[in-house]
């Protein structure tokens, strides 16, 4: 048995952030904004809308595309670095608000959680012998972004998206093949630094604007570039299959010149590479299931198409997976 995309969904504020908004905020332009980074404007959550709030919304559509009840669902594994509060997991809310009974938990792999969740939810769903597994990806980046701070304000936006996986039997369709990787020692490239069990809030690191996300991003691109172009190799390699027999690349959408350098070095051309950065920014977690439920939702993923997902993130975390898309 092999775990194959039965239903798709997202959500997304109905808030705007462009660029022209930005050029009155910071020292910036629309123009370099776009130049370094392909991003044009980003959803931002507004009152009333949060991490969990875009997750139930997302995973809502996802489980009625997939033609089932909540009560279907066996097990929820929800991808975010943007949690509804630190206990008890944001999940928990989740549930409660679809009314699922199943077991549910976090993953926080940054920008590369949603493949981790992917995969982890596939594996459980075959290794268990369940039905149907919930996998969501849902973020509110804005909440955690320094509002003042060019280098990262510019970059990051809010959304959700959702999968539901269910069994085939067919090994030549579903999940084909994988690769998950994090070197720790880059830890401190991306992070936000209180909070924690370190360095718990105070008025101290309140002060220091601590709790907003630091990236050092020239660092972040150059690792990108490199690890996405070598943890999608080695899927594919793992499938036997080549960048040629690949009819769609998933990417995180971190950065427009990330996605075009990754995937010429993987020798796949923009037009098999789908992209929505322009429109949303980086939304971590929720970036490639965003982009993903886009690209099927637009009829442009069909039946039997071989998709590369591959994202990067925090930690520093990375994740490809190879999927052959079944029909929905």
């Amino acid at each position: 048995m092999q775990a194959t995309i039965a239903g798709i969904g997202c959500a997304l504020p109905s808030g705007r952030l462009t660029n022209e908004e930005l050029e009155r905020r910071v020292d910036t332009s629309s123009a370099w904004i776009v130049e370094r980074t392909g991003i044009r404007e980003r959803r931002i959550a507004g009152d009333g809308e949060t991490t969990a709030s875009l997750g139930v919304a997302a995973a809502a559509n996802a489980i009625k595309h997939a033609g089932l009840t909540p009560d279907a669902i066996d097990l929820m594994v929800l991808a975010t670095a943007t949690p509804e509060q630190p206990i008890p997991h944001t999940g928990a809310f989740v549930s409660d608000r679809l009314g699922l009974r199943c077991g549910s938990f976090d993953l926080g792999a940054g920008c590369a959680g949603f493949v981790y969740a992917l995969v982890v939810g596939s594996s459980l769903l075959v290794a268990g012998d369940l039905d149907h597994v919930l996998v969501v990806g849902a973020e509110t980046l804005s909440r955690i972004t320094d509002p003042e701070d060019r280098s990262t304000c510019v970059l990051f936006g809010d959304g959700a998206a959702a999968v539901v996986l269910s069994k085939t039997p067919d090994e030549t369709g579903g999940l084909l093949a994988w690769d998950l990787g994090c070197d720790g020692s880059a830890a401190d490239l991306l992070e936000v630094p209180a909070g924690g069990s370190r360095l718990p809030a105070s008025a101290t690191t309140v002060a220091g604007g601590q709790h907003y996300l630091k990236m050092a991003g020239q660092e972040v691109f150059r690792r990108a570039v490199r690890i996405i172009v070598e943890s999608a190799t080695t899927t594919l390699e793992k499938a036997g299959c080549s960048a040629a027999d690949v009819d769609w690349f998933v990417p995180h959408q971190a950065n427009l010149r990330i996605i075009d350098t990754a995937a010429k070095k993987l020798g796949v051309s923009r037009e098999r590479t789908v992209v929505n950065i322009d429109r949303y920014g980086n939304t971590s977690a929720a970036s490639i299931p965003l982009a993903l439920a886009e690209a099927a939702e637009g009829g442009r993923i069909k039946e039997g198409d071989l998709v590369l997902l591959s994202g990067f993130g925090a930690g520093m975390t990375w994740a490809s997976a190879l999927l052959r898309w079944g029909a929905l």
